[in-house]
């Protein structure tokens, strides 16, 4: 076991510059620690912690904010070593939470709301999806008088008519962000001419970049034009205060992913991490997560502009959502993550 421990200090060692760490008080006073793993930043999570803790103002939070992979290898490895590790974990990055899930790294456990929590969203009590967030078109409006493509064949031909002219488009660079990796596998499974899309991508002028923000800014002022499978939470707060920006879902169809949640098996308190949870899956928690964080809630109980239940009657079959299920292993296979990878270079080559 000691030589276990040396090799986890010096793996963790060894580690790029973790994410920052924030102390939340327990507002009662000293209290026990909950101690969190997130891919939310500290202002969008502040918001959380303290409406957890006016129900709970015995729980102090410390509040970790990593890389979606940095989450899943730290859980891994502080359990592997023996010891303890966060009492709740909230990731961007499904399949590697998923991952966590199913190779034993995650409790089981079943808040009230988890009996009419969608099926899709929860797996074997021991990974449960919190949100609802579409992948969308965002486009600057002054560049689109009659408005924008609506489905992927549309926005074909627009950019046939931009082959040339650079500046046209932009999305994910797949090689730099797990999101855009998994909007790009999601793609090919579903749409049959998407590498011909991706080929008058490239013949436009395309660009990638590593997040939604470097996209949604260079929309909104018109640096380009259109930007493709943009993470919907992101954009449709920032098209409330810029109005050159617009957003659309494309008809043919839309992925929606989730932020996942888990208590880890090696939890210091996971009675923190399941109450916690079970706080986030509750009618209220889902509420500050459409109305605070504008992140579109699960729970069909949150009457919303943003919710997912106004979506889905608006848009039904059209929203795919990303089920929380061993199928999101497959885009961590690494020959299917090469091959597409290949594919992708060969597109942007042309």
């Amino acid at each position: 076991m000691a030589v276990v421990r040396i090799v986890l200090f010096l793996w963790l060692a060894a580690l790029p510059a973790r994410g920052e760490v924030f102390q939340f008080a327990a507002p009662a006073g000293e209290g026990r620690v909950l101690t969190i793993y997130s891919t939310l930043d500290e202002g969008l999570a502040a918001p959380l912690v303290a409406a957890f803790q006016a129900r709970r103002p015995d729980v102090a939070v410390r509040y970790e904010d990593l890389l979606t992979g940095a989450i899943r290898d730290r859980v891994r490895a502080e359990t592997d070593a023996g010891g303890a590790t966060a009492d709740f974990v909230f990731s961007s990055g499904m399949d590697l939470q998923m991952s966590l899930a199913n190779d034993g790294y995650a409790r089981a456990v079943r808040p009230e709301a988890a009996a009419d929590w969608p099926d899709w969203a929860q797996w074997q009590d021991r990974a449960y999806a919190l949100t609802f967030e579409p992948a969308v078109l965002v486009y600057h409006r002054p560049s689109f008088p009659d408005g924008p493509p609506q489905s992927r064949l549309a926005l074909m031909q627009w950019l046939q008519g931009q082959a040339g002219q650079g500046g046209a488009v932009g999305t994910y660079d797949v090689t730099r962000s797990a999101l855009g990796y998994l909007f790009l596998a999601r793609d090919e499974e579903r749409f049959g001419d998407f590498w011909t899309l991706l080929r008058a991508m490239a013949a436009a002028g395309l660009e990638v970049f590593p997040t939604s923000q470097d996209i949604i800014d260079r929309v909104a002022d018109g640096r380009l034009k259109l930007g493709y499978n943009i993470l919907g939470s992101y954009a449709a707060d920032q098209a409330r205060q810029r109005p050159d920006l617009g957003l659309v879902l494309l008809k043919d169809y839309t992925v929606v992913v989730s932020r996942v949640a888990l208590v880890p098996r090696a939890a210091r308190n996971p009675d923190l991490g399941e109450a916690f949870l079970g706080f986030l899956m509750s009618r209220e928690g889902q509420e500050v997560l459409a109305r605070k964080l504008r992140l579109p809630a699960v729970s069909l109980e949150v009457s919303d502009a943003d919710s997912a239940r106004q979506m889905q009657a608006a848009l039904g079959k059209q929203l795919q959502p990303v089920e929380v299920s061993p199928g999101l292993l497959v885009y961590l296979d690494q020959a299917k993550r090469r091959r597409l990878l290949a594919k992708w270079d060969a597109a942007l080559a042309r």
